[in-house]
């Protein structure tokens, strides 16, 4: 698969402060690109080079296959976390403004704008100020304007920040359709639950260093701990527990004596799931066999303390 976009060894200092130390990506075109990290780990010094509102120290980004030069500028979509309209700039008036510093004619900016405005319902803003616009309303405008020259790359920093659950839901909606149509886009957010939903690759920067990149499933697997949920229906608590002790490490236990059904966590170590099985099967009758896999929430968390 081709990369829209290569970090090679990308170093960015303050002064004493190394805010990205070496660090190397590689987002696969056509991809939503999860980039995870806690506050100050170097996200956003990361997304303003590649952004070309500063520069890097040493290292070198590559995209679509070019070294990052001006030109670039109208291939990228870009919303911040902080956003950047003009409170007291008439919504019509800024995005198309906003739209031709992009590179858009003014007649192509009017006809997308037109699209977009239909699409989220708000053509009656049009000649409305951005301060007369709640934050949520202020958002769906700056979706717009950030996606609105049909970018090759759509760089999002907490793109749902300020949205109610149905409004950031539409916004999903549309992220995930851009990407349908072949915009690859790099996605910044805390929510992790976003990140599972939505994401095909991951990347962990931390104290300036990347730690984890790689295809979101891969990554999972990564971090198996060979741990299974398991739950079953038994008359024979203590001998089921007795025996499952003397082979495996069990973790987290829920037991309710309506039906006797006892749930475990049981951690196999170096014996099989044949063996697990066996042990339960004996015992009572299995109501649920799965394997726990870790979430992206515990993923980072783990990397992040550890």
């Amino acid at each position: 698969m081709n990369n829209i976009l290569e970090v090679k060894n990308v170093v960015k200092q303050y002064g004493d402060y190394t805010a990205l130390n070496s660090v190397s990506l590689n987002v696969p075109e056509g991809s939503i690109y999860g980039l995870l990290g806690p506050n100050g780990a170097g996200k956003t010094s990361l997304i303003r080079i590649i952004n070309q509102i500063t520069l890097p120290d040493a290292g070198e980004i590559i995209l679509n296959g070019e070294k990052l030069n001006p030109n670039h500028i109208s291939m990228i979509g870009y919303m911040p976390e902080e956003r950047g309209l003009y409170k007291s700039m008439r919504v019509g008036e800024q995005c198309l403004y906003l739209a031709q510093l992009k590179g858009m004619s003014k007649q192509e900016a009017k006809k997308q704008l037109k699209y977009w405005f239909e699409k989220f319902e708000i053509e009656t803003w049009w000649d409305k100020k951005l301060q007369e616009l709640s934050k949520g309303m202020a958002q769906k405008v700056q979706f717009i304007v950030t996606v609105l020259h049909n970018p090759k790359l759509l760089i999002l920093d907490e793109p749902f920040s300020g949205f109610d659950p149905v409004n950031a839901n539409l916004i999903k909606d549309e992220i995930i359709e851009l990407n349908k149509k072949g915009t690859s886009i790099i996605f910044s957010t805390h929510r992790m639950e976003s990140v599972e939903e939505m994401c095909d690759y991951i990347a962990l920067i931390h104290k300036s260093n990347k730690l984890i990149e790689g295809r979101l499933e891969d990554v999972k697997r990564e971090f198996r701990t060979n741990t299974f949920q398991v739950g079953v229906m038994t008359q024979n608590v203590e001998g089921l527990m007795y025996q499952l002790t003397q082979k495996f490490t069990i973790g987290q236990t829920d037991f309710k004596s309506l039906n006797d059904d006892l749930k475990l966590e049981v951690q196999l170590g170096n014996h099989t799931t044949n063996d697990l099985l066996a042990i339960l099967s004996q015992n009572g009758q299995v109501t649920h066999f799965a394997e726990k896999i870790p979430s992206v929430n515990d993923i980072f968390i783990q990397t992040v303390t550890e």
